[in-house]
């Protein structure tokens, strides 16, 4: 039969004919098109009809409705934000770029603690900008975090190596919290006994005032002298017990550390030192010494200065202080089947446990710039290491020659100029009596930065990416014509050495394999793979945890950071210099005063731990000012951060615990009683809000004005500002003060732990006591608290990712983001709470952007929060929170990042696991033997094992698929198996047999 003639339709009918409806939609309007807020929808994951499917399941008929049973009306903002609409991506990128280009890029030759260096492009691309790194959460879950435990374990390693030290952590926060760090150290370690610390006159200047800020409200007397001439007697230092020595020290000069160990260790000081690890791969590491603590940050292994960070610091110690070593520790034990497996250990030192009587408040790292450091050192290897170190002082000699011969010979130099120091690793001081502008100027015009120290005195610091071409403009323009005589190659063979006798390295360093494998791209990038191949990221799957945010770090807003004109900036670099990032930073803190409601904002501190102890410094500066010193007392809710007791008692307050009643809130009666019993010495309330329980309490209102009634001041931890974005503003409803985790609510990613940014926002009257810097009359108050991180505005290099969130999304994408998170928690809540009960709620049964699930119903067959999280592993989840803040839950929190799909697999995994633990109950699977007590599996556990080799009660299907075999390994969502690499980890055998560095495999199997 033939084909029969089709009659010529119209367009129209066509149309007509496939779906009437068709010829009905409406014309999009231009507005429509230009899809200006297309960002928003591509970060809020759920749609409208996936949102209504969430309400209907809650209950409710709309968000607005479930937003008024779920945050108080007393709270509850009107209107919108005042921020412009949301930006397409493109423009963004565009006003990034302007900004960008208002900075300008000169060598920088400031030194002082930061220094160029050159990022080796195959951890660029495969670390810093691959999300299978970046959006890693802290490895509290060790198998699913394998490749970046191993990675710390080699960082950690690196810095034990190079210090001459026998452990090192994970990293902290910057070199001037470090040595803060090490003061509390050394002051606890002599239980106390002694009030004065002695800080080396040549320490870095941001150093010392980190150390000043945080000894100030602990009482301890602050000494800064040259520990070489200083005398040590009781009547000029008082009851010393430690000190810092910079070695080498911030003007350059080299000293024999032996000596001055000796005179410290006589008078019975605990002694710490502040090193530079490329120093040390040619200089006499501190730890030969037998020094207590070695500090110092790891920056300049490959980390881009970023107008100031975020950097690794480090802490090194010897094993005598093994046990009070803050921060994170990686070491390695053993999994259930044997093999070895990395973790965090000796866990009961975080302050999360310890609140009120731990010693430190840090409770996180910088875990990406710590792997960055640690598989730089790798990728170079010893030798590299120390061919750049001995590049580096070579240029330095030849520098310091040029000037002194130039000086000595020829009548026509330019008078008064000479290096002060004959010991040196890679920066000169250079004495030029009334002449210091103009030299720093004459640098200024060859496009050099020198660091101007006074009047009379500038420094000069060479780097990795020094060349003997910016040697030859240095001599151009400190010596003038008397410059043209110089010749580098000349002087390369007769410049004197700088570092010479016992002041020269002779042990070798990072020998392990870590460090002499991958020294090839194709071998590091291979490595690279494999190691992020161990890990369970956000880039796989959603990180359902509680407390913590786990969101979309979208692309687009992490393009900036790796531009030059922002990664490549001093932080004391000139300020004509650095236009664009003053005006980034000013129109961040714009922003973020119209979302929080207060009036001005510090970006200073580089953690949400910095952020609160600069909050509370700023309180009791308040209270100082006033007149009120008495006024010490801390109220604390029982269910608040370990962080916020730590914070406390650092900044020389004291904790008082608040209630929580029945439902999980602020016990208002004992609040009560506790203010009217401390009414002459209150001086804060912290309150988490919404609160660590996930609940927008109704009574807070009326907590502020209780606190301010009796004189007290409300910090509120910013921890879960994400559930109150374009809906409530706490500058407004009572709040005084709060730290902002930018890691957390504004995107910036957390990168395995760290980075943070946890910049402290404040109403007016706290404004005069928010930190500010020595180096930098624009980071703060001249009545400031003071510094609390080392530069002056943080973590400077990654605050474009925030910024180009909060631009990208405006002030209707902001609110409908919080609203999304809040209907993802709810459904959660609603589909769960028939298996896992919910703990807390609102007023209406309301959760808000976060719940607790009460795992212990399944206490009657043996099954524990824990067992659940490690079981989840097999579904191909990362675990939520664990027994945080209530021991025998879980905490979890979507995000709005999750589509309705993602969230349902989660449920139905949960579902899952609900019922394979009531086969245990009722007995079909041994409590000792079943898939949840066993979890998680490894293809190890049942790939290697016989037909007559899998003795367990349920099958191998059931143990790696338990949702059944995926049909498309392609296109099914989240089919693709993930495989963890070792079994569940023994905690206990790794603390009792602590290993914290890279050994052979035979030492601990």
């Amino acid at each position: 039969m033939g084909r029969q003639p089709v009659a010529t339709q119209t367009p129209s009918a066509l149309l007509l004919r496939d779906d009437q409806i068709l010829m009905q939609r409406p014309t999009p309007s231009l507005e429509d098109l230009l899809e200006r807020d297309g960002f928003v929808h591509r970060h809020v994951a759920p749609d409208e009809d996936q949102m209504a499917t969430m309400l209907a399941v809650i209950g409710v008929q709309s968000v607005d409705e479930l937003i008024e049973q779920t945050v108080p009306a007393a709270i509850r903002m009107d209107g919108e934000l005042n921020l412009e609409g949301p930006v397409p991506e493109t423009e963004v990128l565009e006003r990034l770029r302007a900004m960008a280009d208002r900075n300008a890029v000169f060598t920088s030759c400031i030194g002082a603690g930061w220094s160029d260096t050159v990022l080796p492009g195959v951890i660029q691309r495969n670390v810093l900008e691959d999300p299978a790194w970046y959006t890693a959460y802290t490895p509290y879950q060790p198998e699913i975090s394998q490749g970046r435990l191993e990675v710390l374990l080699g960082f950690q390693t690196m810095v034990s190596d190079l210090t001459g030290m026998d452990m090192a952590n994970a990293s902290l926060l910057d070199e001037a919290t470090a040595a803060a760090e090490a003061m509390t150290l050394l002051h606890r370690a002599g239980r106390g006994v002694g009030k004065t610390f002695l800080v080396d006159s040549d320490c870095h200047a941001q150093t010392l005032d980190v150390i000043r800020t945080r000894a100030r409200p602990l009482g301890i007397r602050i000494v800064v002298a040259d520990p070489t001439t200083h005398p040590l007697d009781d009547e000029t230092v008082g009851q010393a017990f430690g000190a810092l020595v910079q070695h080498p020290g911030s003007s350059g000069q080299l000293r024999d550390l032996g000596p001055i160990v000796t005179r410290l260790r006589d008078a019975g000081l605990g002694i710490a030192v502040a090193t530079d690890l490329l120093a040390c791969c040619i200089v006499t590491p501190p730890g030969t010494y037998d020094v207590d603590v070695v500090v110092g940050s790891a920056q300049r292994f490959g980390v881009p200065m970023g107008f100031g960070g975020p950097h690794a610091g480090f802490m090194a110690v010897s094993n005598r202080h093994r046990r009070m070593l803050p921060g994170r520790l990686v070491g390695t034990s053993v999994d259930s089947a044997g093999r070895p497996a990395h973790r965090l250990a000796l866990q009961t030192r975080e302050q999360h446990i310890r609140r009120e009587k731990a010693t430190s408040n840090i409770c996180t790292a910088q875990v990406l710039l710590a792997v960055i450091a640690a598989l730089y050192a790798a990728y170079h290897g010893p030798d590299g290491l120390r061919r750049i170190a001995e590049r580096v002082h070579r240029l330095t000699s030849i520098l310091a020659a040029g000037l002194t011969r130039a000086r000595q010979s020829s009548d026509e130099g330019p008078p008064g100029i000479s290096v002060r120091h004959d010991t040196f690793f890679d920066t000169l001081t250079i004495d030029a009596p009334g002449r210091a502008d103009e030299l720093v100027a004459a640098a200024a015009d060859e496009r050099i930065n020198v660091r101007r120290v006074d009047a009379d005195t500038i420094g000069i610091s060479l780097d990795e990416t020094t060349t003997p071409a910016i040697v030859e403009a240095l001599w151009r323009a400190l010596l003038g014509d008397a410059a043209t005589s110089l010749d580098v190659n000349l002087l390369d063979g007769i410049a004197p050495d700088g570092v010479c006798g016992a002041t020269r390295r002779v042990t070798p360093f990072c020998t392990a394999d870590f460090f002499t494998t991958h020294h090839s791209e194709t071998s590091m990038l291979r490595w690279l793979r494999r190691l992020s191949d161990l890990d369970l990221a956000l880039d796989r799957t959603m990180i359902p945890l509680g407390s913590c945010t786990m969101k979309l770090n979208a692309t687009v807003e992490m393009t900036a950071i790796s531009w030059p004109e922002f990664a490549g900036i001093h932080p004391f670099a000139p300020a004509d210099q650095v236009v664009g990032y003053h005006e980034l930073i000013d129109d961040l803190e714009r922003m973020l005063v119209e979302i929080t409601g207060y009036d001005r904002v510090s970006f200073q501190p580089n953690a949400g731990s910095q952020g609160e102890l600069a909050g509370l410094l700023a309180i009791r500066a308040w209270h100082d000012a006033n007149e009120d010193q008495q006024r010490v007392s801390c109220l604390i809710p029982a269910s608040a951060h370990g962080t916020n007791a730590a914070s406390a008692v650092m900044a020389g307050m004291d904790v008082v615990v608040v209630n929580c009643d029945a439902a999980g809130n602020v016990d208002v009666d004992h609040l009560k009683q506790q203010v009217t019993d401390l009414q002459d010495t209150l001086a804060a309330l912290m309150i988490t809000y919404p609160s660590t329980h996930g609940v927008f309490e109704s009574q807070v209102v009326e907590i502020c004005d209780l606190v301010h009634q009796f004189g007290g001041q409300v910090y509120l931890d910013g921890a879960n500002l994400n559930a109150m974005v374009g809906l409530a503003q706490p500058g407004k409803f009572g709040a005084d003060v709060s730290h902002l985790n930018l890691h957390k609510t504004f995107c910036i990613p957390h990168g395995g732990g760290g980075p943070g940014v946890g910049p402290v926002a404040v109403r007016s009257h706290l404004a005069p006591f928010l930190p500010n810097h020595p180096m930098d009359p624009t980071a703060g108050p001249e009545s400031g608290v003071g510094a609390v991180s080392a530069a002056p505005f943080g973590s400077a290099g990654i605050l474009p990712i925030s910024w180009a969130y909060i631009a990208l999304m405006g002030g209707t994408g902001l609110r409908r983001a919080t609203q999304a998170a809040i209907v993802s928690a709810n459904y959660v809540a609603t589909r769960l709470g028939r298996r896992f009960p919910v703990l807390y709620a609102g007023t209406h049964g309301r959760v808000a952007h976060e719940c607790i699930l009460d795992t212990r119903v399944f206490k009657a067959a043996y099954v524990t929060a824990d067992d659940i999280c490690k079981r989840l592993i097999d579904y191909g989840f990362h675990a939520p929170t664990v027994s945080f803040p209530v021991v025998g839950t879980v905490m979890v929190e979507p995000t709005e990042s999750e589509d309705l799909i993602e969230l349902d697999r989660f449920c139905e995994a949960m579902e899952a696991i609900a019922d394979e633990a009531a086969h245990v109950a009722d007995g079909y699977w041994p409590v000792d033997d079943n898939p949840l007590v066993n979890a998680p599996h490894t293809a190890d556990d049942v790939a290697t094992r016989g037909d007559d080799g899998w003795t367990h009660p349920y099958d191998r299907e059931t143990a790696v698929y338990p949702m059944g075999r995926p049909r498309s390994m392609s296109t099914a969502r989240g089919s693709s198996k993930y495989w963890p690499p070792v079994g569940r980890v023994d905690g206990a055998h790794g603390d009792k047999n602590l290993v914290c560095s890279c050994p052979d495999v035979s030492e601990y199997t």
